[in-house]
């Protein structure tokens, strides 16, 4: 995480997931959907985790967005 902290980590990871990741399976047709609904979920847990202030959701969340690459 650099200098940054854990709310701006999960920021930056959901952004990336959402607006990079997302897009290009959405472009691989019928074959993306089962990545799509686990990237999905794991963009709600993130959500959820930093509503709630929950450091150890969120630390969960940020790993696994981390993980969702092209």
């Amino acid at each position: 995480m650099n200098d940054e902290n854990l709310a701006e980590a999960l920021t930056r990871e959901t952004k990336r997931v959402r607006d990079v990741v997302i897009p290009a399976y959405i472009a691989c047709g019928p074959g993306g959907v089962f990545a799509l609904a686990l990237m999905r979920r794991d963009l709600d847990s993130a959500m959820a985790a930093a509503l709630n202030g929950d450091v150890v959701a969120m630390l969960r969340a940020h790993e696994a967005l981390k993980g969702w690459s092209l």
